[in-house]
């Protein structure tokens, strides 16, 4: 079993000898395990974010073999064809995004994903919101939930477009999709309405995220190492004056993706635990 989900299991047990309570979920207001929605934004408006699109994939190399997870064995399907069930959905959240799902891809909380005890990794799975029959498409990358009748983890994203988000859960129905077209249906919101071209996210220039701007070019360079350490090698510092004061600022980028700077934005700030700006470059 892959580390992801052994340390999705670990949270589980936490929360079973607690009380009995989803992944992600509230009380009181407050999220378990400090998961939950992102801390500073909410991200892409859901909108802009498509229904991932059913396209024909190898089973992935990872997350496929039979496990057991708090004291169940699962056998994971060889086909998802004709599979539909009706039981509760819950969501996850800030605190898995960026890590490693069980096939092998990282989480991103904005993305249409969602994870799933049985179905082949990866699938493709239409979910209706039973209470206000808003529906999603999103691809099953990841292993989970194993509380009582819940029968799959949406992303962030996902739970945010269906209604999900403020409740913690709800009751839906799921039923795998597949690329040829007998097997994908159109969405309720998609019925009647005339085709048109896809959006488009490029922005019409290039713009950069700035995570901070100082007087001592120490701090600069230190919050300079802290981005690169994680991972943002197109950090620089840039030395500016500004009535006669010399400022380093510490910027990212350039972008010219709108979903790319706006989830960057997000998921640096979350790191900082402090808001960033968006320049033109």
């Amino acid at each position: 079993m892959r580390k992801p989900v052994v340390s999705r299991l670990v949270l589980v047990i936490i929360c079973l000898a607690v009380s009995a309570c989803s992944i992600t979920g509230k009380k009181d207001g407050k999220y378990y395990q400090d998961d939950g929605p992102p801390r500073f934004k909410n991200g892409p408006r859901p909108s802009s974010v498509p229904n991932a699109i059913p396209i024909n994939e190898v089973l992935s190399r990872t997350g496929n073999k039979p496990y057991t997870a708090l004291g169940k064995r699962y056998v994971p399907l060889k086909s998802g064809r004709g599979y539909e069930k009706t039981g509760n959905a819950s969501w996850y959240g800030r605190k898995y995004h960026g890590r490693t799902t069980s096939s092998g891809e990282v989480y991103d909380m904005y993305k249409m994903t969602a994870a799933h005890p049985v179905l082949p990794l990866p699938s493709y799975v239409l979910v209706r919101n039973l209470s206000n029959q808003r529906e999603v498409i999103v691809k099953v990358n990841d292993r989970g939930p194993f509380l009582g009748d819940r029968v799959i983890d949406l992303s962030y994203m996902a739970a945010k477009k269906l209604g999900v988000v403020a409740t913690g859960t709800a009751s839906v129905f799921v039923k795998t999709v597949f690329a040829d077209s007998d097997s994908t249906p159109k969405l309720k919101s998609d019925v009647g309405k005339p085709s048109s071209k896809p959006l488009t996210s490029s922005l019409n220039e290039t713009v950069l995220l700035q995570a901070g701007s100082f007087a001592s070019a120490e701090n600069a360079w230190k919050l300079y190492e802290q981005l690169v350490s994680k991972g943002y090698r197109n950090t620089k510092v840039e030395q500016v004056r500004v009535s006669e004061r010399i400022y380093y600022r510490v910027q990212i980028g350039p972008y010219d993706n709108r979903q790319a700077v706006e989830a960057t934005a997000v998921a640096v700030e979350e790191f900082l635990r402090s808001p960033v700006s968006i320049l033109k470059n």
